[in-house]
């Protein structure tokens, strides 16, 4: 399979890259790094990059970012960077992408736990989330050629150092577990689902 992933350099997305590659053609694109070079934000960048890659069977977006603030503090600009980035970002990904992937393909979009179970300062976050699993849900019911589901991890084990503090009493989703959840999204027959796993 071909397997495009949007953010394969991150902390996620090198694992998910790591695990496919040595029996799929996997393509990394990012904002700074990989094989293309792409503007999340941009949908004429999102264009350009697809028609340089053909026969697509599989794009994984491992990408996007919201402002974590409170919600005193957010104003309709801090709303918009994630608004801008996670959300319209992967929309655009599947809106642009659905014409040049293969038939039987499929699109996995990343969310995570603070769509179910927000905790503080993640106001924006929380919202973006819960807009790309109802988005995930509805574009289900049109793609008639292609599945589409989102992945929505809890902390990983990864990042977990880096975000603990941010999530007390939480549980680390072990690396393996991350893995499988989009392996179950690529090679899976569920379509509009929701792969959570919050440990």
């Amino acid at each position: 399979m071909k397997i495009l992933i949007i953010g394969g350099h991150g902390t996620i997305g090198s694992r998910i890259v790591e695990a496919l590659q040595e029996k799929h053609n996997v393509i990394t694109a990012g904002r700074s790094s990989g094989d293309f070079i792409v503007d999340f934000e941009n949908e004429q960048s999102i264009e350009e990059m697809y028609t340089q890659i053909s026969e697509i069977d599989a794009v994984v977006s491992i990408a996007g970012e919201a402002k974590w603030a409170p919600f005193s503090e957010l104003t309709e600009k801090d709303f918009y960077v994630g608004i801008r980035s996670k959300l319209m970002g992967q929309v655009n990904l599947v809106r642009i992408g659905k014409d040049y992937i293969n038939k039987g393909g499929s699109f996995t979009l990343s969310t995570g736990i603070l769509a179910d179970h927000p905790v503080l300062n993640t106001t924006s976050a929380a919202m973006v989330n819960g807009a790309i699993h109802s988005f995930v849900k509805a574009a289900a019911l049109e793609l008639s050629h292609a599945r589409i589901n989102a992945v929505s991890l809890g902390v990983v084990e990864d990042a977990y150092e880096k975000y603990q503090d941010y999530f007390p009493g939480h549980n680390p989703v072990a690396t393996s577990r991350v893995i499988n959840a989009y392996l179950k999204s690529i090679f899976g027959a569920n379509t509009g689902q929701i792969i959570r796993d919050y440990a």
